[in-house]
């Protein structure tokens, strides 16, 4: 049976005011207006890259996979900057590993849902960056090896460790939070304060929140 939400003709505004691009229509047309607006799919789009999408897996603090398909988008600009993160990583013989990056809205609902903490899961009366396209959850892994490096806690801990400047770690844990802390700021990104693996992009707030679907994506 079709999708007959996502065939609808208009952007749509959800029970708490928001609008939220669910249409192709509306998506396609953000595009016409600002090119910025695309969506790119990052396998493919910046060699090195390591995927391990988490919610594609049960590996979360759902305990089940939220995402029928392990996928990663973001904006255009996104996938640009993070592509001159990953080329001075690769000098370093390190690189990216992408945990989450565009993210429905819907799934942040159902993440409200389950998780009522604003610390940890984005209010649905405002969205998350991730519903723009704007934000990536990453870490650092050795590029030789495939091993991701020792970083304060897993992903998803919703633990005081997982803050960006939580100081009670080993040496090793501390240099590697501030070493992708680091490299992530010089091309635009800022870490979100209890999650050391979130970051939003600047001028995240020019892009709407969306509810697009990524089979969408993956076809246009």
């Amino acid at each position: 049976m079709p999708d007959t939400r996502f065939s609808g003709q208009k952007e749509v505004r959800n029970n708490y005011g928001l609008k939220i691009i669910e249409t192709a229509e509306e998506y396609n047309h953000s595009v016409d207006l600002d090119s910025n607006c695309r969506m790119i799919n990052l396998d493919g789009y910046i060699q090195d890259l390591k995927f391990d999408i988490k919610y594609a897996t049960k590996s979360n603090f759902t305990k089940q996979a939220v995402y029928d398909e392990a996928k990663a988008f973001v904006r255009l600009p996104v996938a640009k900057a993070l592509k001159l993160v990953q080329s001075e990583l690769s000098g370093n013989n390190l690189g990216l590993i992408i945990f989450d990056a565009y993210r429905p809205y819907s799934i942040t609902l159902k993440f409200w849902e389950m998780y009522r903490d604003t610390n940890f899961v984005a209010a649905p009366w405002t969205g998350s960056r991730h519903n723009r396209g704007c934000a990536v959850d990453v870490s650092l892994y050795n590029l030789k090896t495939g091993i991701e490096l020792n970083m304060p806690t897993i992903f998803d801990d919703f633990s005081e460790k997982a803050s960006w400047d939580y100081p009670n770690l080993s040496d090793e844990k501390l240099a590697n939070r501030t070493m992708l802390i680091n490299i992530m700021g010089k091309y635009g990104f800022t870490v979100y304060p209890t999650e050391w693996w979130h970051f939003d992009f600047a001028g995240y707030e020019k892009y709407g929140l969306m509810d697009i679907p990524f089979s969408y994506l993956e076809e246009n």
